[in-house]
């Protein structure tokens, strides 16, 4: 008899334990790290590799990284060669689970909107050219609710009881950021078509959703230093398209962009391209919230 409670209370125990036991996720950027708490709710363990404030194209592949990902049962990446950094890692884990070709592999990508493909033979002399596409694509919130379709499916694959659940998280926000949207949409009515100029090409998907002209970047090329030259060009163009704003991500320096500015009277405006690029980002909402108040508040300035 007491060895039959004892079996019955070691069972219970593990059945707990199973019950409890999370999704370990690994994202390689917190976007996606925000995106999939919102479908993942109290279901999932996530670690982001990658943090808001950083450049996503350069991460440090650290080996303490490697270690996290041992035990992880998906990774989640954005792909189209952004955050390449992320294979070396994956290799090194010797986590199967996790592997290219698993269900725990999940390439947020599939199904956006991906815009800049190439239709022409890429070399060095480019720059940072994408060979499938700008990577930025979650910067269209139509793109993540895309992603959010791509991270439910790989977390049902991975725990099918609580498929129900990641798919109701997942309308759920879905629908928040839909009505966020035509609040957002709403704000950038009047001034669309204005035109601005851009740091680095990030930005496409977010200036087509929202109706903006970008006209010029710092970087001639993608990753490619300007040079004299290219100021100068830069600055005749703005001052021809009458661009007054100019758009950076916190991660450049601002020594050529206040150059420019101070030769075209245009403002400066520091955006995160990432949840957590500054303090009070701390979700995918809130990070377009913020960056279109900005950007508003500096149209009405200019």
């Amino acid at each position: 008899m007491k060895n039959l409670i004892t079996f019955i209370m070691i069972f219970l125990l593990f059945l707990a334990n199973k019950t409890e036991a999370k999704v370990k996720v690994i994202a390689t950027t917190t976007d996606l790290g925000s995106l999939v708490s919102s479908v993942g709710g109290d279901k999932v363990e996530i670690i982001t590799l990658g943090k808001g404030y950083q450049n996503p194209h350069s991460v440090q592949a650290k080996p303490s990284f490697m270690a996290k990902m041992q035990n992880a049962d998906a990774f989640i990446k954005v792909g189209l060669d952004l955050d390449m950094w992320g294979n070396a890692l994956i290799d090194g884990s010797r986590n199967e689970d996790i592997y290219l070709g698993s269900p725990g592999h999940i390439d947020a990508s599939i199904g956006c909107e991906i815009l800049e493909i190439p239709t022409v033979k890429l070399d060095k002399s480019q720059g940072h050219i994408h060979i499938y596409g700008n990577p930025h694509y979650w910067l269209d919130p139509l793109n993540g609710i895309k992603i959010m379709d791509n991270i439910c499916k790989g977390l049902s694959i991975i725990d099918p009881d609580d498929a129900n659940y990641f798919k109701a998280n997942k309308e759920k926000y879905g629908k928040e950021i839909k009505t966020s949207l035509q609040g957002w949409l709403k704000q950038m009515e009047p001034y669309k078509g204005r035109k601005i100029v851009t740091y680095h090409d990030s930005w496409p998907n977010f200036a087509k959703r929202f109706g903006l002209d970008i006209v010029g970047y710092i970087e001639p090329k993608p990753g490619v230093p300007p040079t004299a030259n290219d100021i100068a060009k830069l600055i005749g163009v703005m001052k021809e398209e009458n661009a007054k704003i100019i758009i950076m991500e916190p991660y450049f320096s601002d020594q050529v962009p206040k150059l420019v500015a101070e030769k075209t009277g245009a403002t400066i405006l520091v955006l995160p391209p990432s949840v957590g690029g500054v303090e009070g980002i701390n979700n995918y909402i809130d990070l377009f919230d913020y960056n279109i108040g900005k950007l508003v508040e500096a149209f009405k300035k200019s």
